[in-house]
């Protein structure tokens, strides 16, 4: 077999893997519907109180936001200082060293003006 009949054969086995489990909890599944206190929302047990709606400052999503930014950017460098003495070798040492200084650069400038808009500031 060739290497993509392995990868047809992988992917028709997972398709149907996640297509028979989801026809088996649905088939097994109990048929009620609960009613009164179990169709409630609740939290840890307790009764709810108020409108479950409430509102959150944006300051909180976008200081997550600037978190995922700067995680997904450590993601990025570590498979590139791994590969840097290899490319190196092959005579792109130099360029790949100046594209990642450019892409911490573009990501600093992100950083710098998040400061002094004051989104880093947790109040």
């Amino acid at each position: 077999m060739n290497n993509y009949a392995y990868i047809a054969l992988f992917a028709i086995v997972g398709i149907a893997f996640a297509i028979i489990t989801l026809w088996l909890s649905w088939a097994l599944r109990p048929t009620h519907r609960p009613k009164g206190a179990k169709a409630e929302p609740y939290e840890c047990g307790e009764i709810p109180l108020g409108d479950a709606w409430k509102q959150f400052r944006v300051g909180y999503y976008i200081f997550a936001l600037v978190f995922v930014i700067f995680d997904v950017e450590a993601i990025f460098i570590f498979p590139w200082a791994k590969e840097l003495l290899h490319l190196k070798g092959m005579g792109l040492g130099v360029f790949a060293f100046v594209e990642m200084m450019v892409f911490i650069g573009v990501l600093l400038v992100g950083l710098l003006y998040a400061w002094r808009k004051g989104v880093l500031r947790w109040e």
